[in-house]
């Protein structure tokens, strides 16, 4: 069988960073995901952080841009207007930072800071595009948009997040009634204000175009 070697130090699976066909992100899950590793800091465990890699397509080469210190840990990356971020919480200065990847893709450089305080927890704390968007979707049925604006809303507890184009949101909302069936929910940016409701799922292909699935 022919294959390519990728040397990723232990890191088992990789995914295309959202908004390029051109890099590939992976990651470890030395504490779980972000939200459990907070959970382990907050009961006064010690967090060993995690690595994050990425892999350019098609050549096959590895960059990690970023190493972290304990207390830190890393969240998943995207692509915007061609350049990569990430976010990297520090759970002992309650902060978390939004980095943005050099050129060269070997360092990184901190874009912004958000306080870790405007947050309840890191539950589904991620970036999401268009245009760069700090969100997160609590267990508690809330939407909260964290960065650049701010908004807090609640959605249906059979809501889901999608993604983000301009201004509007866009939520995945199941129904089991009996059968199951799906529909795309577009809410105003960021107030959450319900602006469509359309029958069907909606599907993001690799050039960008989104599909409505009916």
């Amino acid at each position: 069988m022919n294959y390519k070697k990728i040397e990723t130090k232990g890191i088992a699976y990789i995914d295309r960073v959202p908004g390029t066909e051109n890099w590939y992100w992976g990651m470890d899950y030395a504490c779980g995901d972000l939200y459990e590793a907070e959970e382990l800091f907050r009961d006064g465990n010690r967090i060993t952080h995690n690595r994050l890699i990425f892999v350019s397509y098609p050549d096959g080469a590895v960059f990690e841009p970023m190493t972290v210190r304990e207390g830190q840990y890393l969240g998943s990356p995207v692509c915007w207007e061609g350049e990569i971020y990430f976010i990297l919480v520090d759970f002992k200065s309650r902060d978390i930072f939004i980095f943005k990847c050099g050129e060269d893709m070997s360092s990184a450089t901190m874009f912004t800071r958000v306080s870790l305080d405007e947050v309840r927890d890191c539950y589904n704390l991620k970036l999401e595009i268009s245009p760069l968007t700090l969100v997160r979707q609590g267990s508690e049925n809330r939407f909260q948009v964290v960065w650049p604006d701010k908004g807090n809303f609640e959605i249906d507890p059979q809501e889901s997040f999608d993604s983000r184009d301009g201004d509007k949101l866009i939520f995945s909302k199941w129904f089991e009634d009996p059968d199951y069936r799906e529909e795309t929910v577009i809410r105003e940016y960021p107030t959450g204000e319900i602006r469509e409701q359309e029958r069907g799922s909606i599907l993001e292909m690799p050039d960008g175009q989104k599909w409505l699935l009916d």
